[in-house]
């Protein structure tokens, strides 16, 4: 066995993980930290980490400045589809609402990325830095140590790290070891995901809508090709999952119309459950807890990668404020700050999803007109819908 002793450590390598390493890179240089990440997936050439799937990821617009920081958007933007425009409909009631860039004066209110993609150049970028790689590896105990924790690796390894971070997802069980409970409520709803190519172009639109058995979104991707998140009951999981190709279009295109034209093709379907979940603690002295192992929300409203990655955000910020003021990176004032710096984003996109979820899930005499309604005057009132598109576009934190 071998003991390490390094400045912070990253459990987990996936989109979230790989976010934070790439930007602790000017602390790195400037102060020489030293940073492990540990990655229980064998890493190939594209990249196997569960979250390099097939799925894609809405990218707020204020997502693409933290990226262009990082200085990997030019990268990214090869790849990347903007969203110009959102119409927020309900099936079978009047009244939508139509978000659009040009209400807030940027190209774009953000962008699709393949997370597979969004892995590999992620990925590229640290190869080329200095960090310590532990790949294929799992952490075996984690026991808190003196100014920090003890980490054994299923290599034999041991590190001793000042700063800890979980990034390694909604089901590891290192959070449970360390006595952190986790919140949850089933949403009773599975999403099935799949790529859909479209008869028209879609010039950037994106497209939600509400039905009486859950939401239904098309995103953007390159070309004629859509990314489908549709929530269905899962008792209709698995007949929806058992249709021919030609079935299933036909199904989708009759709950979603033609805006589109014609649905021509159903890429690979995909269905996962969905909660929602909190950690009861996301920050402890020499602990710091990301992604969905800290939280995880409904996809109806886009915004749970952009939410961990505003996390990614606040701590490397939490860190370097800690660093330049002659601190560790772990801190209880570091940890302090991070908590400090989160907790009102956090808890408002939270709260704002759920009652996104439960409003629109309400069966109730006369509740789906006066939702129908309730979207035609929201459409109408410009201010408040300026304020909420920046809010989305991660342009008004504050």
């Amino acid at each position: 066995m071998s003991d390490i002793s390094v400045d912070i450590a990253i459990i987990g390598g996936g989109l979230v993980g790989a976010s934070l390493a790439v930007a602790l890179a000017p602390l790195i240089e400037r102060y020489r930290l030293k940073v492990a990440v540990i990655e229980a997936s064998e890493l190939g050439a594209r990249g196997a980490q569960p979250s390099f799937d097939e799925r894609s990821s809405a990218i707020a617009y204020g997502s693409r400045a933290h990226f262009e920081s990082l200085g990997i958007w030019s990268q990214l933007a090869t790849r990347a589809a903007p969203i110009h425009d959102i119409e927020v409909s309900q099936r079978g009631a009047l009244g939508r609402t139509h978000l659009s860039c040009q209400e807030v004066g940027t190209p774009s209110l953000g962008y699709v990325l393949p997370n597979a993609f969004l892995g590999q150049v992620l990925h590229e970028r640290l190869s080329h830095m200095p960090i310590d790689w532990h790949c294929p590896a799992r952490v075996e105990t984690i026991t808190p140590a003196v100014s920090g924790h003890q980490l054994v690796l299923s290599t034999g390894v041991v590190l001793h790290a000042g700063l800890t971070v979980l990034a390694d997802g909604g089901r590891s069980g290192l959070k449970a070891s360390l006595g952190i409970e986790t919140d949850r409520h089933d949403y009773e709803q599975h999403a099935l995901i799949a790529n859909i190519e479209t008869a028209h172009e879609h010039h950037g639109w994106a497209f939600e809508r509400f039905t009486h058995e859950g939401a239904m979104a098309l995103l953007p991707l390159m070309q004629r090709r859509m990314a489908l998140i549709w929530t269905r009951p899962p008792e209709k999981i698995d007949a929806t999952m058992a249709l021919s190709d030609d079935a299933f279009l036909q199904m989708l295109q009759g709950r979603m119309g033609a805006r589109l034209g014609r649905f021509q093709r159903v890429g690979t379907r995909h269905v996962y459950p969905l909660s929602m979940s909190r950690a009861r603690e996301q920050s402890r002295p020499h602990l710091a807890v990301l992604g969905n192992a800290a939280h995880a929300i409904h996809p109806v409203a886009g915004q749970g990668f952009n939410l961990a990655l505003r996390g990614v955000m606040d701590l490397s910020a939490a860190i370097e404020a800690a660093l330049d003021a002659g601190r560790a990176p772990g801190e209880a004032l570091t940890m302090a700050d991070f908590e400090q710096r989160r907790q009102r984003d956090r808890d408002l996109i939270m709260q704002a999803s759920d009652t996104l979820v439960r409003l629109f899930g309400l069966e109730l005499p006369g509740i789906s007109g006066a939702r129908g309604a309730a979207l035609g005057l929201f459409n109408l009132a410009t201010p408040l819908k300026r304020a909420l598109i920046r809010r989305a576009m991660g342009l008004g934190r504050h």
